[in-house]
Order: C-alpha cells, then structure tokens, then sequence
C-alpha cells in the first residue's frame, strides 16, 4: 500500500519528549512548607507537657483571638464590610454560655439567672445565639457599606456595654459572673489534675486541645468558603458592588450571610475566652477590643486566613510578653511607677505596627515575598 499512515510516534533519532510527572504524597512530602507545618503541628500538640501556665494561658488567649479574627476578616477583608462592633458579638458567645450552662446563684447582691444546661450543649447554643444577634443585625449589614456600617455597629458597641453593667440577673454587673467549666462526657476542663506522662494537667492544658481543634475546624471552614465559590461572590462584592450585582450575585444577601458567619465566629472566640478568663467582666468587651481585632487583620493581611491568625498572634501576644519580662525591658515597667504599663506599651507597639503594613506592606505579614520570589 503506498498510503502512508501517520503515528504519534517520534521518528528515529529523537529523544521522547519528557512528561512532567503530577505532584502527588512523595512530591508534597519535598516541600519546605509541608515539613514546616508538621513541625509546628508538633510543637503545638506538645506544648502542654512543657510550658508553665502563664505561657499556656497566653497562648489560649492568643487562638481564641485567631477565631474571631478569621470570623472578621470574612466580613472585613473578603467583604470589604467595615465592623466596629466584633466585641459586641464575642460578649453575646461569652454571657449566653455562662447564663445557659450556669446555675442560679446570689453573688455581690445580684441574683443570677442559669439554665443549668449542659456545658457542651451552652457552647453550642452560645454560637448559635451570636449568629442570631448578627442575624438581627443583618438586614442593616446588607444594605449599609463603608464608613456608614461602621458607624452603625460602633452603636452595638454602647448598646452592649448598657446592657452589660445594668442586667445585673444575666452578667452579674460590674463584678461579672463566674463561668461554669466545660464538660464534655462526664470530662470537666477544670483545675482538678489530671496525670498525662506524669504531667499534671489541669485547665489550662486542658483547654488547649479544645482551643486548637477549634481553631483547626475554624480555619478550614473559613478557607473553604474563601477558596470556593461564596468566596469568590465576596471578593467581586468588595472590589466592585455594582459589577457583581450585574453578574447575578445578590449583594444584600451575601453581605447578610457574611455578617451572621462573622458573628457565630465572634460567639466561639468569646466562649473559649470565658472559658479560659474562668469569669466575664464587662469592661473587657468594649470599643478597644473591637479596634484590636481591625489591627489583627490588617497586620497580618485582609482576606486570608493565616493573616488572622498571624495578626491575633501578634497583637493578643504582645501585652503578655511585654508583662512577663517588664522588669528587664526599658520604658516598660508596672502601672504607677513611672514606666508605660505592659498595656500601653502594646498598644503603641502594634499602633505602630498598623501604619508600617499600611505604608510599606499592604498585604500584611502573611503576603511577604519569599527569597528569589519575583515582585
């Protein structure tokens, strides 16, 4: 047959062409990040057999902090929503599980109201009634943007704080209330100690594995909906409302839904914070803890979930590394003997910290380009 008939082979003397082989387990097993992260995994799981409980504590404080900061960058910085009101959202988690786990009570000539709940039932429904006040919020949140919803949660912020101090029955006013530990089947998280590899554990090592499973499900909930396609919706609505509105995005509801999840985030922050302070007190609830939470986002970097995390690090850190070595630090010394109180320090610290990311690096912490990365 004279046809000739062609075939994917190459002709004789050419070398195969080389097919890039997937990146499968070996090949992620190769990167620097993936042994970066099981280091650290590791470091955090062991955590609890080494450190005292000044650094424990600091550390819970430090992921309940990283909760509510993923929950506000959903809203602040995929969104574009500005919230001056995240505190308002953590005291609802935080009173709502004492008032449903605690029992009723006489303290500082307050009666104290309680359900007597269980404990683990509390935390859940303490969530769930954060997202019901964001929810009640919400149909402002969805036709409200910029500085106006600011300024319209920087009202919850007041309404709060009114309703904190003066319902004495449910907060236990000024003094606050004690908070009833966690107890999940029949084991309380309390100070009784408890020998794990001859280490005593008691609250604080407790709560950590609570904190950090919390903080783990928070964040990849939190990636998956940024990474899929509600995240994608929220991105087009913060760069450009009109434009996402066009192709068939509904705007106000997005924005509604982002702003009920950001509170249910809030309400789990403020619950393992009473879990881990063991009393609420009101004056922790207020407009300077809801400025905190903007300064953790935009420090780490808006929009991502490591930023959070990285920003609640610093920013929830700072004021208990400054008290633990004041006596060795200049400037920083305890309130009324002449120095800046660790507070104060801290906050002049990430104060300054807020304007040089704004400045120099908009992307925050998390968006710093890597040795021979191309700009």
């Amino acid at each position: 047959m004279s046809d000739t008939v062609e075939t994917a082979t190459a002709a004789p003397g050419t070398p195969p062409e080389k097919t890039p082989a997937p990146a499968g387990a070996l090949e992620r097993l190769r990167r620097p990040r993936t042994y970066l992260w099981l280091v650290g995994s590791v470091l955090l799981l062991a955590f609890p057999f080494y450190l005292d409980r000044f650094w424990l504590q600091a550390g819970l404080f430090a992921m309940a902090a990283a909760i509510g900061a993923i929950g506000i960058n959903l809203l602040t910085g995929a969104t574009g929503q500005l919230s001056m009101g995240h505190a308002f959202f953590l005291a609802v988690g935080a009173y709502s599980y004492c008032v449903l786990a605690g029992e009723s009570s006489t303290e500082n000539g307050h009666a104290l109201t309680g359900l007597g709940l269980p404990t683990w039932l509390a935390a859940i429904l303490a969530v769930l009634l954060a997202g019901v006040a964001g929810g009640v919020f919400s149909p402002i949140a969805g036709r409200l943007r910029g500085a106006y919803l600011g300024i319209a949660t920087l009202a919850l912020i007041f309404i709060g704080q009114h309703v904190l101090f003066n319902a004495g029955s449910l907060t236990g006013g000024f003094n606050g209330r004690p908070v009833p530990p966690l107890s999940v089947f029949g084991f309380t998280f309390d100070d009784t100690e408890v020998l794990v590899a001859a280490v005593p554990f008691q609250s604080s090592e407790k709560l950590w594995y609570v904190a950090l499973l919390a903080l783990l499900l928070s964040g990849l909930f939190a990636r998956g909906v940024l990474r899929g396609r509600p995240g994608r919706a929220l991105n087009a609505i913060r760069d450009h409302r009109i434009a996402a509105g066009v192709m068939g995005v509904p705007v106000a509801r997005y924005r509604a839904g982002v702003f009920v999840l950001s509170s249910m985030y809030a309400g789990l922050a403020g619950v393992l914070l009473a879990l881990v302070f063991q009393r609420t007190v009101p004056e922790y609830f207020g407009m300077i803890l809801s400025l905190e939470y903007l300064a953790m986002i935009v420090i780490g970097g808006l929009g991502s979930v490591a930023g959070a995390v990285v920003g609640a690090a610093f920013v929830s850190l700072m004021p208990q590394v400054l008290t633990h070595y004041s006596d060795s630090l200049p400037l920083v010394s305890a309130p009324g003997t002449g120095g800046l109180a660790p507070g104060e320090a801290s906050r002049y610290l990430y104060g300054a910290a807020v304007v040089a990311v704004v400045l120099f690096l908009p992307g925050g912490l998390t968006r710093l380009k890597k040795p021979g990365e191309k700009k």
